[in-house]
């Protein structure tokens, strides 16, 4: 039988989640683009968020799972400010109007990119936490 979550935890994940989510839309209003160019929103989220998620993964491991810090942060901001399935629709815009170069460059970057961001909040938090004991 599955565990239920705290009622504190996922209010913590709902409202991160709100907003994160309004940040994400605000972003993309603020910033519309055509399909032939670069998605300069939707990019720069999902890199910010995969450090996010790095940093607060290294910043939150040691910590007791009832809080409700990474929930909140990682799960409910993180989790809406980015967008696995807005650079799966881009893609297929890129594709559909035959911006295939595009298409293949925003796939690679988004990839190499987010997953080095990822590695380098894991670092710059450890780092944090090494120099400051």
């Amino acid at each position: 039988m599955l565990e239920r979550h705290p009622i504190q935890k996922l209010t913590a994940i709902f409202t991160g989640g709100a907003v994160g989510a309004l940040i994400r839309v605000g972003l993309s209003e603020s910033f519309p683009h055509s399909v032939a160019a670069w998605p300069w929103p939707t990019f720069v989220v999902n890199i910010t968020g995969a450090f996010l998620i790095g940093y607060l993964f290294a910043a939150f491991r040691d910590r007791p799972p009832g809080q409700i810090h990474h929930p909140f942060l990682a799960i409910g901001i993180c989790g809406t400010l980015t967008t696995f399935s807005t650079m799966q629709l881009e893609l297929f815009n890129m594709l559909e109007m035959g911006e295939t170069a595009l298409a293949g460059l925003y796939l690679t970057a988004s990839l190499l990119i987010g997953y080095f961001a990822l590695r380098l909040g894991i670092a710059v938090e450890t780092l944090r936490r090494g120099t400051s004991n």
